[in-house]
């Protein structure tokens, strides 16, 4: 057996011995194994701590996150349940809280909180920026919407965080396709530009590309820079990519990781301002 299992009851069913148990398997948390050659990884913890709730918890947060098909979450996230409270374990939140069956799905044998109960968890939990980050990131590989987590909203009106939900989730843009590319939004955001518009498609004839965000009156469309654009097939990409931007007259620019915010705001102010956009400034 290679993914976390009851211990007890493998026994029990005559699957392995205790000696067995003892020397080739690891608890991570009682009665609940896992070879010592297996990969503890986020999915790992977050089977393991289902079994260790006796099967009654339903996960939320960004383990559920994951499972919903978010790529980029740490495999050390926390991972979060909604479950009867226990003895605390490392690495393992339980939230007394309840939860609807229309808010349940599941994922092989888990039950996991659907991608709109998943996205107001993340919002009432997470500080505002990392919430953001994976709620966009969730709605991109669901097609999650804002209707979906505003009739949530409705429904757990006095929960504890749910004004910080509704901030957060307010804020969510499923054209984000990257950490990178949902903080820079905010950063924009709070700095007191217009909100941009995510995921552009610009087109012609010759070549077709897509801009991260921008605002489509002016015409000026704002990229992160990652450490793989520099490679030769990369390269030769962007150039037809930018040449297309000319043609079509936008005024595009890219973010690099050290470009400060302070740096980033005043580039794409100063060029919203060159195409004749107001804002304002903080």
């Amino acid at each position: 057996m290679r993914g976390p299992f009851i211990g007890s009851e493998a026994v029990a069913r005559g699957a392995i011995s205790r000696g067995a148990l003892r020397w080739n398997y690891s608890p991570i948390h009682p009665d609940i194994y896992l070879h010592k050659e297996a990969c503890v990884d986020l999915y790992a913890r977050t089977v393991a701590a289902w079994l260790w709730t006796g099967r009654t918890g339903v996960v939320t947060g960004r383990a559920a996150a994951a499972l919903h098909g978010v790529r980029w979450i740490d495999d050390t996230a926390p991972v979060e349940l909604i479950a009867k409270h226990g003895r605390r374990r490392p690495g393992v939140v339980i939230r007394e809280e309840r939860i609807a069956e229309d808010e349940v799905r599941h994922v092989g044998n888990l039950p996991v909180a659907s991608p709109a109960r998943t996205a107001l968890d993340l919002g009432r939990h997470c500080e505002r920026d990392s919430a953001v980050a994976h709620i966009d990131a969730l709605a991109a590989v669901t097609g999650l919407t804002r209707d979906e987590i505003r009739f949530l909203e409705d429904r757990y009106q006095r929960a504890r965080g749910i004004r910080a939900a509704h901030i957060a989730t307010g804020l969510m843009d499923g054209g984000a396709s990257s950490q990178q590319q949902s903080q820079l939004r905010l950063q924009l955001i709070d700095a007191g530009l217009p909100r941009p518009r995510t995921s552009i498609v610009v087109g012609d004839d010759l070549w077709e590309a897509v801009i991260a965000m921008g605002w489509d009156g002016p015409k000026v469309g704002v990229d992160c820079f990652y450490a793989e654009d520099t490679d030769r097939y990369r390269a030769v990409q962007q150039i037809a990519t930018e040449e297309l931007f000319q043609r079509r007259g936008w005024l595009h620019f890219r973010i690099a990781p050290d470009h400060t915010a302070i740096s980033a705001i005043r580039r794409v102010r100063a060029a919203l301002q060159q195409r004749g956009m107001r804002t304002i400034t903080t």
